[in-house]
């Protein structure tokens, strides 16, 4: 995809995703092909910049990671992290031991060619924090979409981790997840969409994009007693200094 020739639905995206008052998307990579795609689509002809990463999604474990370290190691002007990759023991989609290779080969990956890792992870703290002390964890690392505990939150932190929260935030169920957005400090918080999946409420059960990132940053500034443009300006600087995109 060169300049103009994204689809027309990913163009329309991202005008309203503009029109929201957004001016920059990361599109995430799960396996090789959706990693080819994202970094195709950071030559989208768009007033909001694409930037990209490539990464085996655990669902994805057992794929071979080879293809993603090559594309990663090419050195695209717009790639900014290895991921989405990490464990879900909810699904289980791969097998736990494969998840935890694969894991392990990208935190390396990502500490080889100093990028952000962008994490997923769903009911296996444990070996998470497991794999990063035996690996280290990357000076830039953000666990996307967090669901988990307050303590886990607090395990984040305490590991160097920034915390990512999507519109999961604004669901009934979700007071957990609530009390842990509200501990995590304004420096290493994120708000995001996790587009096309969890549409925040009162978008629920619609396609998500990354326009409703507005709405999740709204109720999370609510939630935590702040002021929703200070914490827009926070977060576009912690999300600035975690894909470093000052320098892209």
């Amino acid at each position: 995809m060169e300049g103009g020739d994204a689809p027309a639905e990913v163009r329309a995206t991202l005008e309203r995703a503009y029109e929201a008052g957004v001016d920059r998307v990361v599109v995430v990579g799960t396996g090789e092909k959706s990693s080819r795609d994202a970094l195709a689509l950071t030559a989208t002809s768009s007033p909001v910049e694409v930037y990209a990463t490539v990464g085996l999604h655990p669902h994805a474990a057992t794929e071979d990671l080879a293809p993603i370290a090559a594309l990663a190691r090419a050195g695209h002007g717009r790639l900014v992290a290895i991921g989405e990759c990490g464990l879900d023991y909810y699904y289980e989609h791969s097998p736990r031991d494969e998840q935890r290779r694969a894991f392990a080969a990208q935190v390396a990956l990502a500490h080889e060619l100093d990028l952000a890792l962008v994490v997923h992870a769903r009911e296996a703290f444990d070996d998470l924090f497991a794999i990063f002390e035996s690996e280290g964890v990357p000076a830039r690392t953000v666990i996307h979409c967090f669901t988990g505990s307050p303590e886990e939150a607090e395990g984040c932190l305490a590991r160097g981790c920034d915390v990512s929260i999507s519109g999961i935030v604004t669901f009934k169920s979700a007071e957990s997840l609530r009390e842990a957005a509200r501990l995590v400090p304004q420096s290493r918080l994120h708000v995001e969409t996790d587009s096309p999946f969890l549409a925040p409420v009162p978008y629920r059960g619609k396609k998500n994009e990354p326009s409703f990132v507005a709405v999740v940053g709204t109720f999370v500034a609510q939630l935590r007693g702040e002021d929703p443009v200070e914490l827009r300006e926070a977060t576009s600087a912690n999300t600035t200094r975690l894909f470093q995109l000052s320098r892209h």
